[in-house]
């Protein structure tokens, strides 16, 4: 009995780790899945821009993100190749250990045989039991052959279902080979695609370098909208925080009107005992209990807001960007590139601050608390001013531009006056 709890205990051991095998590999190949749809909608967007437009800081961003993007799907291409040599590994060691478990249970077995074919007749069996000293003895004896025979028919059904486990095992190693085959020689393409790729942008950058005068009075144009964009955000944002502030004083100076005429003392001697203490922009912008629930709730939701459109791709992340040898761009948000007149929505519950018309491409500026999230490139909006907004709902819908025919949409996190990173906080 204890062989036979020996041989399952194996088997689950091992199926437990196919499961957990299963459960990694479909991960890998769901995030492969959406590689691959990134990839495709990229592709689709350059075919029907580059060919007929003229070089665009949005076209080499595409091309650079386009390259990531592969090269993200190669490393998710070698992390599923090691999650099946690995398991391939495992299936080898498991088909080992069931035969070498078989031959154990077969040598078992052909000695219950041997036994068996020497008590083969009733004869036998009886003298065996008559054989016994006592009453006690021969009950024994009569237990065990009944032991012994049941024992015999579980030791044949776990040399059935050993081999069984083993069959099973050696197609699951071989469909694991097959798939690591097959991985294997998609990586191969993904670095040909790539190879190819990197020649078409060594001619964008080339022709960029060409046209680099007019490519660096095409980014110091967009450069300028973006500083003005910025200017008005902190403006927009600055002047919720002043706002904020002389409510807050406001408050404070009736609070001292309060106590002095409950105490008979004059405001200035109550104000000097309590001095005022100037709290920092984040801290006035979540200084009453429903601002600092609506900040701390959207704090909670990092890594799980959703994306501002349904469907997109990030063009162009947070932060400093070299583009070509000497172009050099800052960005205080991410742009996300999506299809023609798709709806942009609120990432979270607010209220809007401020809608913004900057030259016929509108900006939206939702409060959330001490954050507030930007909107960039929108047309049509439909929200304004100090309307109240929940998750999901739509501001207005991406502009198309005119010049290049793409679609994006320029979006930013802030915290108090400052942008952060927003990619960590979107769902993946």
């Amino acid at each position: 009995m204890k062989c036979i709890s020996g041989t399952l205990s194996v088997i689950a051991f091992f199926l437990s780790l196919g499961m957990g095998y299963a459960q990694s590999s479909a991960e890998l190949k769901k995030q492969r899945e959406r590689l691959n749809r990134e990839i495709e909608q990229l592709n689709q967007s350059l075919k029907s821009t580059s060919s007929d437009k003229s070089l665009s800081l949005k076209q080499v961003n595409a091309l650079n993100t386009q390259l990531r993007l592969r090269e993200q799907k190669i490393s998710t291409i070698n992390k599923e190749i090691k999650l099946i040599s690995n398991q391939i590994a495992s299936h080898n060691k498991t088909i080992q250990d069931l035969r070498n478990q078989l031959s154990k249970l077969r040598k078992d077995y052909e000695r219950m045989i041997m036994f068996a074919f020497r008590n083969r007749n009733a004869y036998n069996k009886m003298m065996f039991i008559f054989a016994s000293k006592d009453f006690n003895q021969a009950f024994k004896r009569v237990k065990y052959l009944q032991q012994f025979n049941e024992s015999r028919r579980e030791r044949a059904k776990e040399i059935e279902d050993t081999q069984k486990a083993i069959t099973l095992k050696v197609a699951q190693l071989e469909a694991s080979k097959k798939e690591q085959a097959a991985l294997l020689a998609e990586q191969q393409e993904e670095r040909k695609v790539i190879a190819q790729e990197q020649g078409a942008e060594s001619k964008v950058l080339q022709a960029l370098t060409q046209q680099e005068k007019k490519f660096r009075q095409e980014l110091q144009k967009k450069q300028q909208e973006d500083e003005r964009l910025a200017r008005a955000i902190r403006t927009a944002i600055q002047r919720e925080i002043e706002e904020q502030r002389r409510l807050e004083e406001e408050a404070r100076k009736a609070a001292l009107a309060l106590e002095a005429e409950r105490t008979g003392r004059t405001v200035k001697e109550i104000e000097a005992e309590k001095p005022a203490v100037r709290k920092s922009d984040t801290e006035v912008l979540a200084n009453t209990p429903a601002a600092a629930k609506l900040s701390a709730d959207f704090a909670s939701n990092r890594g799980r807001l959703p994306w501002p459109v349904e469907q997109g791709l990030i063009t162009q992340g947070f932060g400093r960007h070299t583009i070509g040898r000497n172009v050099i761009v800052d960005n205080s948000g991410i742009k996300i590139r999506t299809a023609n007149d798709t709806p942009v929505r609120a990432i979270f519950n607010g209220t809007v601050s401020r809608v913004i018309n900057m030259q016929g491409a509108y900006v939206v500026l939702v409060q959330h608390g001490k954050y507030f999230t930007v909107y960039q490139n929108l047309k049509n909006p439909v929200v304004k001013r100090g309307q109240a907004v929940q998750t999901g709902q739509a501001l207005g819908a991406v502009l198309t531009d005119s010049t290049d025919g793409t679609s994006e949409v320029h979006f930013e996190i802030w915290e108090g006056a400052a942008p952060i990173n927003p990619e960590p906080w979107l769902a993946k």
